[in-house]
């Protein structure tokens, strides 16, 4: 086939249209859809609003943000992150106040991913990216805890039963997700003998009807604004940094590269559309996205459509059925993911042994809180912080200064070397021996950088110190950017005082 028979066929056929692959990716947004349905409940109770708000905003976010999304695959919906950042709107506010918030966080999003907010992941730490992975394992985990309290033995032996379906299955055939093996088989056997177990419509009324568009029933004022504006711009930080990592979390499985940037303002879109609808909002789903990309195989924008499609569909045309399925069969769902998401290499004691202790202190630190507060965006923004004070604190210590006098007695000339920054030049106005020089000193920084003002202002101090005893001070060596920096700065920050 010439090459442009083969573009033309590229372009008239989508590789989601193949038999094979459509396959795989109507049967994971089904899996994706099941899944999503008690945890659209839960994240409603959380915010405290009706779980057709939930409902309703699981499906509209994630049938929107397959076409604007830049990420494929990744599945974004009602989440408890953002639930508890807007459970305070509602409960003091009412829900039209929660869903003016979900527009306003969405405007928000879109405008810091125009900004170019997505280009900050870049200074994200691995340890960090672990410590998250982690983390969200660890969420999932203990979010299945409640489901197994206080419930019949029967459903021990149905959660045991799914997972070695799952375990098993794959071992067979792959044709198939085992998750949804598991789910249908669980809930016909529940169904055909007749066991009392917890189902899905146990956990809240399923919707009957359509979503309907319309504006939140608030005034136009700027109390109004004042008033959801802050959690606004929380859910907005909030989402954007759950996406975004989930998104490197994706690329990191699929081996591709996804547009962070697009990703950021398609979340926004997807989350001002989700308003409209009078949804409770959302952001990209760590578990339902390894449903998705990992236990189901699915790669393209048309499974996350169809999980939206597929929820709106199960929760109206077929609640009646989705509600007989077991809550054991989708705990067990969302163990293994939270398994298969953990990554146990990061603790193994080999890997312990040989990775600095920076690294394991900054991977725990964001662990144990993001499992404190059960915020994501918390646990990431502390390990970020430990990582730059660990980072700091070693590159201070890599600071030497030696010292040469000429043979004549004359001069005396130190060579400082390193990175110089506020951590490693706060002690440097006392590596020099002023009462003990002679009147000439040279400081040779050919092998140093000058990277911020508190350098700049040590250096002022040395001279002016040096100056006070009548000697006299040459700085040389400096390379381009820390000359420019010191001539912008020297004299001017108050050093000589």
């Amino acid at each position: 086939m010439s090459f442009p028979a083969v573009l033309r066929d590229r372009m008239s056929r989508p590789d989601w249209l193949s038999p094979r692959v459509l396959r795989t990716e109507v049967l994971a947004g089904l899996v994706v859809a099941l899944a999503l349905i008690p945890e659209a409940i839960s994240f409603s109770i959380i915010a405290g609003v009706d779980p057709r708000v939930g409902l309703f905003a699981s499906f509209i976010m994630a049938v929107t943000i397959s076409l604007t999304g830049g990420r494929r695959a990744m599945i974004s919906a009602a989440t408890g992150a953002i639930a508890l950042v807007l459970a305070p709107v509602a409960r003091q506010y009412g829900v039209d106040y929660l869903v003016a918030t979900v527009i306003l966080g969405g405007v928000f999003q879109a405008v810091l991913g125009m900004l170019g907010v997505a280009r900050l992941m870049r200074f994200l730490p691995r340890s960090v990216m672990v410590g998250f992975v982690n983390a969200l394992a660890i969420l999932i985990f203990t979010a299945q805890l409640p489901y197994l309290t206080g419930v019949p033995w029967s459903v021990y032996a149905l959660v045991a039963v799914g997972l070695a379906v799952m375990i098993g299955l794959p071992r067979l055939t792959t044709a198939i997700p085992a998750p949804l093996v598991a789910i249908v088989a669980l809930t016909v056997f529940t169904v055909a003998a007749g066991i009392a177990v917890p189902t899905v419509g146990d956990q809240g009324e399923l919707p009957s009807s359509l979503p309907v568009p319309g504006l939140p029933s608030v005034p136009a004022t700027f109390e109004t604004l004042r008033i959801i504006a802050p959690y606004a711009i929380a859910m907005a930080l909030v989402g954007l940094m759950e996406s975004l990592m989930t998104a490197k979390l994706v690329d990191d499985i699929t081996d591709e590269h996804s547009d962070k940037t697009r990703e950021s303002w398609g979340q926004g879109l997807a989350n001002v559309v989700t308003g409209f609808f009078g949804g409770m909002g959302g952001c990209a789903m760590i578990g339902q996205t390894m449903i998705n990309v990992k236990s189901s195989g699915a790669r393209t924008r048309l499974s996350t459509f169809l999980a939206g499609v597929f929820l709106l569909i199960l929760v109206v045309a077929l609640g009646p059925v989705v509600a007989l399925i077991p809550m054991a069969a989708l705990v067990g769902v969302m163990i293994m993911v939270s398994v298969g998401t953990f990554d146990w290499h990061s603790v193994h004691p080999r890997t312990l042994r040989m990775m600095p202790k920076s690294e394991t202190a900054v991977m725990l630190a964001t662990v144990v809180v993001t499992v404190v507060t059960h915020n994501l965006a918390i646990g990431v923004v502390v390990g970020v912080v430990v990582a730059t004070v660990l980072f700091a604190q070693r590159v201070a210590h890599l600071v030497n200064i030696d010292s040469v006098l000429d043979p004549e007695g004359g001069t005396k000339i130190y060579r400082v070397t390193g990175q110089l920054f506020f951590a490693s030049s706060n002690d440097l106005v006392f590596q020099f021996d002023y009462a003990g020089d002679p009147g000439n000193v040279i400081i040779d920084l050919s092998g140093a950088n000058i990277w911020d003002a508190s350098t700049v202002a040590a250096l002022d101090a040395v001279e002016t110190k040096y100056r006070q005893r009548g000697s006299t001070v040459s700085i040389t060596g400096m390379n381009e950017s820390s000359k420019r920096r010191h001539a912008a700065l020297a004299g001017r920050l108050g050093g000589e005082h």
